[in-house]
């Protein structure tokens, strides 16, 4: 009975030391093994073997990481106030170095991220931070990048989500967006009366360079005139054309009237 007992705590003894021992290492993790506290190897995926009370290791996930940076209030190099987010994308290169050489390596990317954020948003005005969202983007990739390169870890993109303003800076950008919309639409009646001028004047020089040019278009303007019945046109013409031809007129009946009674007397 006693050497059952004894079998059977030497079985649960085995058992628990394999539990121990061996470890399963997925195929997008990677195993960072220490002897008596000395760094060993990386453990590749797989079933691998760590020994209890001499050996320890540190699991590191080799996966593309999205870091949401917490809302950041900084001040623009035209001391503007904004709050402004973004998102971190980034992946550990290099276990050994992201285990060694920084701890806690998502929590220090999280806060150089912060910090980055608010360094290159104090150097830039508004207006380059609302209208050039990637470049600026890209200058915080780039820095925290080269700042987490020893640590073994890649930065891949950083997205500004939101930007947001104070409710009397966004009254102040309505009414600038506001006088920018005039400018453009005052602007662009200007261009358009001058091309029309300019179009009316080159219409003018060729019509006063062909005789009965002017009088075709004339009679052209008055067909079009009269294809609707709704239109009445009015000629305006001088009382002295009016009394001129009067003249003609009354001239001419007179003349009319006489060579008849000549004729009778011959």
């Amino acid at each position: 009975m006693v050497m059952l007992s004894l079998l059977a705590a030497l079985v649960v003894a085995g058992l628990a030391f394999a539990s121990y021992m061996f470890k399963v290492v997925n195929e997008y993790e990677r195993g960072v093994r220490f002897t008596f506290g000395k760094y060993d190897r990386v453990m590749e995926p797989g079933l691998r073997t760590v020994i209890p009370f001499v050996q320890s290791w540190h699991r590191v996930d080799m996966r593309v990481k999205a870091v949401d940076v917490p809302k950041q209030e900084s001040i623009t190099k035209d001391n503007v106030t904004v709050s402004i987010n973004a998102v971190i994308y980034y992946k550990v290169r290099d276990a050994r170095k992201a285990v060694i050489e920084v701890e806690r390596y998502m929590y220090a990317v999280k806060q150089l991220a912060q910090t980055t954020m608010r360094n290159v948003v104090g150097r830039v005005d508004l207006d380059e931070l609302l209208t050039k969202r990637d470049k600026i983007a890209k200058q915080i990739r780039e820095i925290i990048d080269e700042q987490t390169d020893p640590w073994g870890i890649d930065v891949h993109s950083v997205e500004l989500k939101d930007i947001i303003l104070a409710e009397d800076m966004k009254r102040v950008l309505a009414r600038q967006a506001e006088a920018e919309r005039e400018r453009r639409a005052v602007t662009i009646q200007a261009e358009g009366e001058k091309e029309a001028a300019q179009n009316m004047a080159d219409a003018a020089e060729i019509l006063s360079e062909r005789s009965g040019a002017l009088h075709l278009r004339t009679l052209q303007t008055l067909g079009s005139l009269s294809s609707d019945h709704s239109n009445t046109v009015v000629f305006t013409v001088p009382m002295e054309v009016l009394e001129a031809v009067k003249g003609v007129s009354k001239a001419t009946g007179e003349g009319a009237v006489a060579d008849p009674t000549a004729n009778g007397k011959d």
